[in-house]
């Protein structure tokens, strides 16, 4: 009986790890795509319907604002690039996943050809559409001190 329990208790886990990996495979994608120009490939990571935001803790006037960006331009930016000129270097810090629905939490540092530009915190929620993990909403932060 206990290794029935065992057995059950281990298919669990790789369940759990599958679904895990599949997620950050599809926030690589993006990071990939970005590092490699590659506009296709970094839309591909959306959804259709996805958010695309930044939080700018001090405008102009001093205060803080959530900026907007469509998908699109993003990638259409990133398509304008040379090859490894935009680096995110990010680490997994917190992945769930819970059914069609996970979120993702990974801190960064940014790179613009080749020279620290900024840091901050991705925070993802993606979706499992026809089989396929999608992200819905990014949402980030973005400074130059405090860098760990």
């Amino acid at each position: 009986m206990l290794w029935l329990v065992a057995a059950l208790g281990m298919a669990q886990l790789a369940q759990a790890q599958s679904a895990e990996d599949s997620v950050k495979a599809t926030v690589n994608q993006l990071f990939e795509g970005m590092k490699s120009a590659n506009a296709a490939m970094v839309s591909g990571a959306f959804s259709d319907s996805a958010i695309l935001q930044t939080i700018i803790t001090r405008n102009k006037e001093g205060k803080t604002v959530v900026r907007n960006q469509q998908v699109s331009a993003f990638a259409d930016f990133v398509g304008k690039q040379q090859p490894g000129a935009a680096d995110e270097r990010i680490t997994f810090e917190t992945v769930k996943v819970d059914g069609p629905l996970a979120i993702v939490w990974t801190p960064y540092k940014f790179y613009l050809n080749g020279a620290f530009s900024h840091c901050g915190v991705n925070s993802f929620q993606l979706v499992r559409l026809n089989g396929q993990w999608k992200i819905q909403y990014l949402i980030d932060t973005r400074r130059k001190d405090e860098c760990k």
